[in-house]
């Protein structure tokens, strides 16, 4: 078998991201059990995948594949089988060999000591670089009093932010973190290997609705934009390509996009200007080196979406207008936006539809002839499946959808267009996608898309993912009681899908126990030892709130969520959006395929001070009185918490960073004391 160039990172963290206003949660559709049913597609995709590319076995092995009479044999068989399935706090390797499955802890423990989450949603108003952590303290706030509020008979999540798009609870802020995390070592993972590599991360909540301080529609951070922003400054990239097949459009991260694109156009005009004047002595050294030695991010973003559903279903015409963009290099944007359309049958879809999709593809392409010496363009994967066939009817409920296959061939057309044209780096990232089904499936296609190497089919292997299969995978995979149960024979694909599952999922839908040690109940210890990041070789981006289109939709005022006051039942103004926007009418209750219980939530504990041994190495800023959450207090902010890398090791980076007139970033943490 040909070496592994796939990767799957999981972040088992993420379950811990659930509803808790009420015990019914037949209408939550963005709920832990998604990460389960994803994990069960990949299991399959891998099982599918092995017998394509099955090993002969030796005499011997076949000898010991079929007795039964040597005790000693089937010992030590098992032996081996339960080692290799065990799977430690990061990664299980060994369980097969057509892509690497690796389980992430979790070392991020705020927000904001993440350059890369201060770049996209920390942005000072006045341009005075990035310390406006509003939107990052509240995340904290809202997590930490989540349970007492509920308590009290409120709701967590405030007065004038969409309250029934978002909900927290207690272990909220650290999921978040996990799923940065994640997110960051697959850019690592991707940016530092030597051959084409493709990553997918397996995280939630969803990212791209959320702009850089208006969290809506299950999104509280851009993962994405994020992502994008820790491959810029970590390993100066200084273009990607984002495709965005989420059913809905992501107006968050085209909003950060434009943002980022006008300050780096801005940049580039007054280069050009000082170049070009014949004043250029009377202009500052410093000022020219910190032009010319910093060239900002350009993002090129486009999204294939139904302009019918969320966030434009209710016509509102600032969105919709910013769902309909397509513009190539003027002021510096590279934006398009593709609209999906119903077909009638699979056939029509791939010869009147898919054609017409692809030209995303074509528009990319005019983004790297741009520049088309740089070949260092990473690609984003906004990977959302619910456009999906399969996908809830509530969900899709305008006929915009696309068959199962889709998901293989626009994955394949993607690995193909990265292979060619950005040295084969490709990070998918988990969007949205709510059915079992269609996550099951979805996940399949996508995964089998990113490991095969053949031409395939147009559509690929289509008959692994029809109903009959589905089925039968559902009923293998049902729970009994904190273990896999098949029930009657089923095929041998199957029975291997349940072992590879039991591997990646070992804690059956729950997140993995904490670390023992640790008196801040889901957060490692503060003393944790942990590996001093490279510094960064890119500057942090000096931008102002974008006074240009899409502003509507990424400067949405506090007190009316992300549309027009729409009437509730009392006859009340209600300020935000009702979760059936998004998700249609009540989700009929899900079936019991996945369904589980989980462990109350708990309160977080006490942060530890730092050690004395680390106390000369602390830089403290006093906050501004009444603006944190612990209270007025000086933060201590230890150099080794800033851009904490995960398992890879990053490569040799520049040091000694020109001299620049930009404003000084000081990475201060004011979350939470939790």
């Amino acid at each position: 078998m040909s070496s592994i160039n796939a990767v799957v990172l999981l972040q088992d963290e993420c379950y811990k991201h659930r509803f808790i206003r009420s015990k019914d949660i037949s209408f939550i559709v963005e709920r832990p059990e998604r990460l389960r049913a994803l994990k069960v597609g990949f299991a399959a995709a891998i099982a599918r995948l092995e017998e394509l590319h099955i090993e002969p076995k030796t005499s011997e092995q076949e000898v010991a594949s079929v007795s039964q009479g040597h005790d000693a044999d089937i010992a030590a068989e098992l032996s081996k089988a339960l080692d290799t399935l065990t799977i430690g706090s990061t990664a299980a390797k060994s369980i097969t060999k057509v892509c690497e499955v690796t389980r992430l802890p979790v070392t991020l423990q705020y927000l904001s000591s993440d350059p890369a989450v201060r770049l996209i949603h920390a942005a000072d108003p006045t341009g005075d670089g990035f310390d406006n952590l509003e939107h990052l303290d509240r995340l904290a706030q809202w997590a930490r009093e989540s349970e007492q509020r509920i308590k009290n008979g409120e709701i967590e999540i405030p007065d004038g932010f969409p309250r029934n798009d978002l909900y927290m609870c207690p272990q909220s802020y650290r999921a978040i973190c996990g799923a940065i995390e994640t997110v960051r070592e697959a850019v690592n993972r991707v940016m530092t290997s030597p051959s084409p590599m493709a990553v997918f991360a397996a995280i939630r909540p969803p990212g791209h609705h959320c702009g850089e301080d208006t969290p809506s529609g299950f999104c509280f951070v851009n993962n994405v934009a994020i992502g994008a922003a820790h491959a810029h400054l970590q390993f100066g990239v200084k273009r990607v390509i984002i495709f965005d097949i989420d059913l809905h459009h992501g107006n968050g991260t085209q909003a950060i996009a434009w943002a980022i694109n006008a300050e780096s156009n801005r940049k580039r005009l007054s280069e050009e200007a000082i170049q070009q004047s014949t004043l250029d002595n009377e202009v500052p050294q410093t000022m020219k080196s910190a032009l010319k030695d910093t060239p900002g991010l350009q993002i090129f973003y486009a999204s294939l979406h139904d302009i019918l559903s969320f966030p434009c279903e209710d016509g509102d015409p600032a969105l919709v207008r910013d769902a309909s963009v397509s513009i190539a290099g003027a002021h510096g944007q590279y934006i398009e936006n593709v609209h999906l359309q119903p077909y009638t049958s699979h056939e029509d879809f791939w010869t009147r539809l898919y054609p017409q999709y692809q030209s995303l593809f074509s528009k990319a392409l005019d983004f790297i002839k741009a520049d088309p010496q740089d070949l260092n363009v990473p690609i984003f994967i906004s990977c959302g499946f619910d456009a999906s066939e399969l996908e809830y009817e509530s969900m899709s409920r305008h006929g915009r959808k696309v068959p199962v296959g889709f998901y293989y061939r626009f994955t394949k057309d993607a690995k193909a267009f990265a292979s060619k044209f950005s040295n084969g780096k490709i990070i998918s990232v988990l969007e949205g996608g709510y059915s079992d089904r269609t996550l099951m499936a979805g996940g399949m296609a996508h995964l089998v898309g990113l490991v095969e190497k053949g031409e395939g089919t147009q559509s690929g292997p289509e008959e692994w993912w029809n109903d009959n299969n589905l089925e039968s995978l559902e009923k293998a995979c049902k729970k009994r009681r904190g273990r896999q149960s098949t029930g009657k024979p089923v095929d041998q694909w199957i029975e291997r899908a349940i072992e590879i599952m039991a591997s990646i999922d070992p804690h059956n839908g729950q997140a993995s126990p904490s670390p023992s040690g640790s008196s801040r109940k889901g957060f490692l210890p503060i003393n944790q030892p942990t590996q001093p990041p490279a510094p960064s070789i890119k500057s942090l981006r000096e931008r102002r709130k974008p006074m240009t289109p899409p502003e509507p939709s990424s400067s949405l005022p506090l007190s009316s969520g992300n549309s027009r006051p729409r009437k509730s039942g009392n006859g009340q103004a209600s300020p935000a959006r009702k979760i059936d926007v998004k998700s249609g009418r009540k989700q009929p209750n899900e079936d019991e395929t996945f369904r589980e219980s989980h462990e109350d939530s708990k309160t977080l504990g006490t942060h530890e001070a730092l050690p004395a041994s680390l106390s000369s190495s602390v830089e403290t800023r006093p906050a501004p009185l009444g603006s944190t959450l612990a209270g007025p207090t000086s933060v201590p902010v230890h150099p080794a918490s800033i851009a904490t890398q995960s398992s890879v090791s990053n490569p040799p980076m520049i040091t000694t960073p020109p001299p620049r007139n930009l404003p000084k970033i000081i990475l201060r943490v004011r979350e939470p004391e939790i």
